[in-house]
């Protein structure tokens, strides 16, 4: 039995961009534009050693959306993409409330949290009346039916999508937050006593992470599900963060990462006929497979701690301000 198909460079690599261009359009900047958000969010994830929030936020969304569908009576994405964000901050502060309160560790508080609203949501889905949602769409996605609503002129079949219209608003806020508040958050992600100590309020940038990470993740719902945005919020930063130790690099080798995982995945899911957002991942994991084989190089093998040591030197440092020229946090 022939598991994957032949290979036709024509079909795989040709006919995607001639003769179906307008919904190869669509489906490749939707998956590009949620790939880059996660990319940019994740980086200060990984940095926080809080990647699997992520993964606590997406699946706490599910009972928020379903609470929303039964108030509206609707599958409208505006109000579920609002009951699934407000689920979002109640998961990130139960989290926190039973981490503070408690003598648990945040792993085990966020395995409690995401668990427990994750069970709501499908008992939820279960037995509230005339609820028609598909638990599979909300889990794995539909990136590959959204070229379905393609027409024949590419950018316009792209403007006119709801789903990129929504994608697009999220990712320009997130690029805004981070070039308004990059220094308040590299302190922070690196040492949130100094944080603390120059009036940033990390409990606040904290808090507004979260916030902006639970609606990156509500948003992709559509597009990606919630089990596959984890692989895109983490992959290009945990990449990014084996071949470099330097913040504004790790984001460019993020956004690179984005790129070609997108790319790859759609021509990866036409060769193999399988769904495009998956396909995306697979990509993701190859490009992480080369950055550890970098890393594990001997002459690039780097410790950590000492690397983690050096920002915390290179942000007390008073003759390099707070991300010196020679700081590897910058």
């Amino acid at each position: 039995m022939n598991l994957i198909p032949p290979f036709d460079a024509h079909r795989v690599f040709i006919e995607p961009w001639t003769v179906n261009l307008p919904q190869t359009v669509l489906i490749a900047s939707i998956g590009l534009i949620v790939a880059l958000s996660s990319a940019l969010i994740g980086n200060y994830l990984v940095l926080r050693r809080m990647s699997m929030l992520g993964d606590a936020i997406s699946h706490s969304a599910l009972p928020g959306i379903v609470i929303a569908f039964l108030i509206s009576g609707s599958r409208d994405s505006f109000a579920l993409t609002i009951g699934a964000l407000i689920a979002g901050v109640v998961t990130t502060v139960l989290i926190e409330f039973i981490h503070r309160r408690t003598i648990v560790k945040v792993d085990a508080a966020i395995g409690i949290v995401f668990s427990m609203l994750f069970a709501i949501g499908v008992l939820l889905l279960e037995f509230a009346p005339h609820t028609d949602l598909d638990p599979d769409c909300v889990l794995f996605g539909q990136l590959e039916y959204l070229g379905v609503y393609a027409g024949s002129d590419p950018l316009q079949s792209l403007l006119a999508s709801p789903q990129f219209q929504l994608l697009a608003g999220v990712f320009a806020l997130t690029v805004l937050l981070i070039a308004l508040f990059y220094k308040e958050l590299l302190v922070s992600s690196f040492d949130p006593l100094l944080a603390g100590a120059q009036g940033f309020r990390p409990t606040f940038i904290h808090y507004a992470m979260m916030c902006i990470l639970s609606l990156i993740v509500v948003s992709a719902f559509e597009a990606v599900g919630a089990i596959l945005v984890i692989a895109m919020l983490i992959l290009p930063a945990a990449s990014a963060h084996l071949v470099t130790n330097r913040l504004l690099h790790m984001i460019l080798v993020s956004v690179v990462h984005a790129l070609i995982s997108t790319i790859g995945g759609v021509h990866l899911a036409i060769w193999l006929n399988c769904p495009t957002s998956a396909c995306m991942v697979l990509v993701g994991a190859a490009l992480f497979a080369i950055a550890w084989f970098i890393h594990s190089r001997p002459f690039a093998s780097v410790d950590l701690e000492d690397v983690d040591q050096a920002n915390k030197n290179a942000l007390l440092s008073p003759s390099q301000g707070l991300a010196g020229e020679t700081g590897e946090c910058q």
